[in-house]
């Protein structure tokens, strides 16, 4: 029986002292971290009248859906110097480009964990940033996944990276990158390309169950619907929308491919209230070939470089005029998606 109790009581122990562990572990963990989920609306483009005289003047009004966003999120990032929290809440609409720095304002673990589902002048994207960063004062590791539907880009990567401090403004990393991401470069319409450089259209489009009745004048989809009634909007119109259909779905048909990268990257940081300096950059200028058929080795043909930067730079001439500049450029794989703002700023006394 006393056995039976020195057992209950240790496991009993145990089970307590792994609550308090994982208590403390969630308080330092979450610790100045902000939860947050909002939805924000607007009025799109305004309705466009089109006119037709084929059959009698005809008119059909094209409208496009209110524009909005639904935003759920969790971040713990040290806001740098000039980085200042205007507003009482987050909302979703917040763009703090400091988050794509490779090193954070402080040292220690980081987070952001954020999803955005919008529509845009009547097109529906998802977007998602989510990203583990932790940097230590001589190694950096980082783990993100990225999805930018407006973009068209998508991957998730891994860094693991030595990092050498040249003053506490300045500091150098190297490392390894590992990528993965869908194959880009990969170009389904190649097979379908004839000897003069054409593409062969039509037998395409029949191949994917399109039925072309060129006496009647009538071309339907795999559905049976009328999707022309001329070549000339066969050729415009109904044509365009099957080769989108089609290299898409071959190239979701495909697995996402690896990319191991070596990376060099450079960070500097100086701040004072009336002047400041952000500078960040990321080069990726060897990518190791596995030999995979869809690999992006294959389409280029040789070594290639990707890259991202970034750059936020403020100034106060005086107490009423200041000016800035900012922004960031990525360059993964045939992918770009940068963004840049600059002005001027004049209080009047």
């Amino acid at each position: 029986m006393n056995i039976k109790i020195l057992l209950i009581t240790l496991l009993l122990s145990n089970s307590l002292l792994a609550q308090d562990k994982w208590e403390v572990f969630c308080n330092k963990t979450f610790k100045f971290s902000t939860f947050y989920a909002a939805v924000n609306g607007g009025t799109s483009l305004s309705d466009l009248d089109r006119y037709s005289v084929t059959n009698g003047l005809q008119i059909e009004t094209e409208k496009t859906p209110y524009d909005y966003s639904v935003t759920l999120g969790i971040r713990k990032i040290a806001r740098f110097g000039y980085e200042n929290k205007a507003q009482t809440f987050y909302d979703g609409s917040e763009n703090s480009w400091s988050d794509a720095a490779t090193v954070g304002k402080r040292d220690g673990l980081e987070f952001l964990f954020e999803m955005d589902l919008r529509r845009q002048q009547g097109e529906d994207y998802l977007d998602q940033h989510h990203f583990l960063r932790y940097v230590a004062p001589d190694w950096i590791t980082k783990i993100e996944y990225l999805q930018n539907g407006f973009a068209d880009i998508e991957y998730f990567e891994a860094s693991e990276r030595y990092r050498y401090k040249v003053t506490n403004k300045l500091s150098f990393n190297i490392g390894a990158v590992q990528r993965i991401a869908e194959p880009y470069g990969y170009d389904p319409l190649e097979e379908w390309l004839l000897s003069n450089g054409n593409l062969h259209y039509t037998y395409l489009a029949i191949e994917e169950g399109y039925n072309v009745d060129v006496y009647a004048s009538e071309y339907s989809d795999p559905s049976g619907n009328i999707v022309a009634t001329s070549s000339e909007v066969w050729k415009e119109v109904a044509i365009p929308v099957m080769l989108a259909e089609y290299t898409e779905r071959k190239r979701n048909e495909l697995q996402r491919q690896w990319t191991h990268s070596l990376v060099l990257g450079a960070d500097y940081y100086f701040y004072k209230k009336d002047k400041w300096l952000h500078l960040w950059t990321n080069v990726m200028p060897y990518h190791y070939d596995e030999g995979n058929e869809y690999s992006y080795h294959k389409y280029e043909g040789k070594q290639w470089i990707d890259f991202s930067t970034g750059a936020i730079i403020g100034y106060k001439l005086n107490k009423s005029l200041g000016c800035f500049v900012e922004g960031k450029y990525n360059k993964y794989w045939n992918r770009e998606w940068y963004d840049f703002r600059f002005g001027i700023n004049y209080i009047i006394l």
